[in-house]
């Protein structure tokens, strides 16, 4: 399995950004995807997780409202759609995969088995 993100970027306190996931190597339908974040100094935090079929997701307490997750099984891509954007929500971005069969919508790295190489996001105040 690969996961590449895109779409991160430099924008101001307010701002609205999505980034996506693309996945690769197996069938994505049968994949969990995760969000995670890191800012330097800090360790990994979960963001959110969609399920396979995309109907059921998750959100770390500081995302809830701002943040939006999905996926389109059909191109083999998932979305974390950013809104609200703080400068606290400065990181890189990292999204995982873990087979739907192996866990639920998991909140910690451990329940994920494939890690993408991130994008960062910078909001300036």
């Amino acid at each position: 399995v690969q996961l590449q993100a895109s779409g991160g970027g430099l924008v101001q306190a307010g701002d609205s950004l999505k980034l996506s996931c693309k996945f690769s190597g197996r069938i994505f339908s049968s994949y969990t995807v995760g969000w995670f974040r890191q800012a330097p100094g800090e360790e990994r935090e979960f963001v959110s997780s969609i399920a396979w079929h995309g109907s059921a997701t998750r959100y770390g307490d500081s995302f809830k409202g701002r943040f939006n997750t999905s996926r389109d099984n059909d191109i083999n891509m998932a979305y974390l759609q950013m809104s609200s954007l703080r400068p606290d929500d400065t990181a890189v971005y990292i999204c995982a995969a873990v087979r739907a069969t192996d866990a639920g919508l998991g909140e910690t790295v451990a329940d994920y088995d494939y890690w993408g190489q991130g994008t960062q996001v910078t909001v300036s105040s």
